[in-house]
This record gives structure tokens, C-alpha cells and sequence, in this order.
């Protein structure tokens, strides 16, 4: 789940910088919040421990002996993007990361609904291997048989040892038309999947009526699109006069917190908790309902799987706690952490945790997931015959 942050800064020429680009990334980390409200840093108390500064000369020395020694050629700025990844890999934590500019350009470019790759939100499990979270609906990831848990040990025939989830990314992503072989491990087994490479678009949130009455709402990720989306869905299947409503957030990697607010509050009354943001015993956030609730008591069931992360689960959390909506299909895939978005100078970007997420129901789910309120499994033998079990169940749970 993130949440975006602007943040201001200026360096030094490179010959200084190697310091001061540290310091000036840990210590001045001052902004403003958009859209999300905001967060106050006190950096004379920092929460993690850190020293206000940090003796720089361990470094110097290891930047002078490759300066000095390494056979191959370099630029400052791979140096300096090295150190900057650096500092957010030693947090130990997968979901705190440094962006290059490029890989700014990237990540963005998904948050907006369109990629180029095979359609796969990938991240780094607690023993910092790399695993599909999901494969979007309908992508060449989809079609090819990659699944959420799947672990990625390879990329084109490479192991991905020590390699993080960015990284990675970018290996996999390529020119629209050529191929990328994954090395899987699924359940103990060792697949490989050669995909192909595909200009991903998708519209986060679709839907239809089934059934005569019942309207299906389908959102795939928590983008910029998806607020006004869900909401023209649920106006237009209300104009339709539904008995029900399916929200299907199967195989959902997340994605932004005011798009989870917002698709909550269709169906919750003003001032409803949606979650709770603590650093510790501290709370720092609590979202609320905005009262746009026009789905408000219609019978609605949510439907999750392993796929379902991030702000899907605030979301299926908040509408299950809040006694709005029943909960069908597979545990979710347990990420309660929250994100935050700094720009950094050139257009480089920090992707940083700064907290845990909570339910209503005073529960963080990270590693954990939520458990349904009635567990349906899909297995791969149904969904290669067409069989939906899980919306078969949710179909009669509304009838």
C-alpha cells in the first residue's frame, strides 16, 4: 500500500556527493504529502535508533579501492544509486526500496494502468526470495500459467540470487513481441515459463451484470484510474437496479491507499474505520469513510485468493469488519505494511515502510493474511476447464 510524498533536495558536485547524497537522503527527509494528508518526522528522536550523522570514512574507503582497482569502467553515478540502494537493502526489509530515475519512470508507469512487460506484480517473501504476488487478469503472465507464491529463481537462464524485486523487474520487462524465461518453483516443483512480452494496458476496474441481477465488479490493482472507475461501475449497475454485487479482488496485488479509501466508501457510511496506520504502539493514521456509501446495504460478497495484497486487503478488510460485505474464496496474501513515496532529486524515488496497517477489527494481517469467511478452492484443473467454484459459491450466497 503506498502512499506519495514530494520531497525537495540539492547536491553537491559528484566528488562530494558520495557523502553528502547519503546524508542529504537520510537526514533531510522533509516534504509534503499529496492527496494523503501528513506526516510529521522528528529527527531529533529517530524511531529507528540512527545516529544523527554517520561516520562516512569506511565507505571512502571502500570507494577509493574500487576507484583505484577495478578493472572495469564506472561513472559516478552508478557509484552513487549503488549507495542510495545501499542504505534502503540494509533495512532488511523487502519493501523498502530505492528507485533510479528510470526505475522511478517504471514503477510509476504502472501506478498509471500502463506497462510494458508480461503483467506480473512481483515482490520479495521474508526469506528475501522473489515471488509473483499476481499475474494480472488476461496478461501474458496470466495466459503463460504464472501463479501467486510462485518463486522466481531464475531469469533467462540467470539465477536471481541477491537480486531485488526492481531489479528483477527490469530484467524481465523488454521490447513488446520478445521472450523471457522465468525458472519457477512452485510447491517444491521446477517450471519454466517462456513468456512473451506484451504492451500491458488494463483498465483497474471492469464490470458487468450476471445472473439477470447481480452486478460483478472486478478491480485488478489500486491505481490513479480506479476512484472514478469503481465509481461510474457502481452508478451504473445501481441504474440497472442489481439484487447484489460481487466485488472480485482475486489475485489484486494492491496498490494506493486512497483508491482503497475511496472504493471502501461506496459501501460505508461516513466516519466508518477503514484502517488504522501505527509505527509501534503509535497511531499516525486513521482512514475513515468519506460517505459516498451508494452501495450501501445492497448484499455484497468480496472474493480474494493468495493474490489478493496490500490495498485489497484493506479494502475486503474494511467491508468484512464493518459488516458490509461476506468473504469468500482463499486466505490473502498478508501485506500489512504500508509504503510511502519520496521523490528525490533527478527524478529518483524512495519507497519506504513506515508502518503497520490495522482492520477495524484491531488486526494487522502482514504475513498472515485474511482468513474468508468461507474458504471455496480453486484448483488449476478448474480454472483450465473454465470452472469458477469461488464466484459459483458467492452466486448463491446472494441468491
Amino acid at each position: 500500500m503506498l502512499r506519495k510524498m514530494i520531497k525537495y533536495q540539492n547536491y553537491a558536485s559528484w566528488v562530494r556527493a558520495l557523502g553528502c547524497a547519503i546524508i542529504l537522503l537520510v537526514v533531510f527527509s522533509v516534504g509534503v504529502f499529496v492527496g494523503d494528508g501528513k506526516l510529521s518526522f522528528n529527527y531529533g528522536n529517530s524511531p529507528t535508533g540512527l545516529p544523527a550523522t554517520l561516520n562516512y570514512s569506511s565507505v571512502d574507503q571502500v570507494y577509493q579501492a574500487i576507484r583505484s582497482q577495478y578493472y572495469g569502467k564506472l561513472t559516478a553515478t552508478q557509484m552513487l544509486n549503488g549507495l542510495k540502494s545501499g542504505l534502503a537493502n540494509a533495512t532488511g526489509d523487502p519493501y523498502t526500496e530505492y528507485f533510479s530515475p528510470n526505475q522511478a519512470k517504471t514503477f510509476n508507469s504502472e501506478l498509471n494502468g500502463s506497462f510494458g512487460g508480461i503483467g506480473a506484480e512481483i515482490g520479495e517473501n521474508s526469506s528475501n526470495q522473489l515471488q509473483v504476488i499476481a499475474a494480472l487478469a488476461s496478461t501474458p503472465a496470466a495466459k503463460a500459467g504464472l501463479k501467486p507464491m510462485d518463486l522466481i529463481n531464475s531469469i533467462n537462464g540467470r539465477s536471481t540470487s541477491g537480486l531485488t524485486a526492481v531489479a528483477a523487474v527490469n530484467k524481465i520487462r523488454g521490447p513488446v513481441g520478445t521472450k523471457v524465461t522465468l525458472g519457477i518453483l512452485r510447491d517444491g516443483h521446477q517450471l519454466t515459463l517462456t513468456i512473451t512480452r506484451g504492451n500491458i494496458t488494463i483498465p483497474s476496474v471492469t464490470y458487468k451484470i450476471i445472473n439477470g441481477n447481480l452486478g460483478y465488479i472486478q478491480i485488478s490493482q489500486f491505481t490513479n484510474d480506479t476512484s472514478g472507475l469503481a465509481q461510474q461501475a457502481a452508478q451504473s449497475l445501481l441504474k440497472s437496479h442489481v439484487k447484489g454485487i460481487i466485488l472480485d479482488m482475486r489475485d489484486n496485488p494492491g496498490g494506493l491507499v486512497t483508491a482503497a479509501v475511496n472504493v471502501s466508501s461506496l459501501w460505508l457510511p461516513q466516519g466508518k474505520e477503514i484502517m488504522q496506520e501505527r509505527a509501534d504502539s503509535k497511531v499516525l493514521q486513521t482512514y475513515y469513510s468519506t460517505g459516498n456509501d451508494i452501495l450501501h446495504k445492497i448484499p455484497t460478497v468480496v472474493l480474494i485468493n493468495s493474490g489478493t495484497a496490500s490495498a485489497a486487503e484493506i479494502t475486503a478488510g474494511a467491508l468484512h469488519d464493518n459488516g458490509a460485505a461476506y468473504v469468500i474464496g482463499q486466505q490473502s496474501y498478508g501485506k500489512g505494511v504500508v509504503q510511502q513515496l519520496d521523490n528525490l532529486a533527478g527524478g529518483a524515488e524512495l519507497k519506504i515502510t513506515i508502518a503497520s496497517w490495522y482492520r477495524p477489527d484491531g488486526q494487522n494481517i502482514n504475513h498472515k493474511g485474511i482468513k474468508p469467511d468461507k474458504i471455496v478452492v480453486l484448483t488449476d484443473a478448474q480454472a483450465k476447464a473454465g470452472e469458477d467454484p469461488q464466484l459459483q459459491a458467492a452466486e448463491a450466497y446472494l441468491k
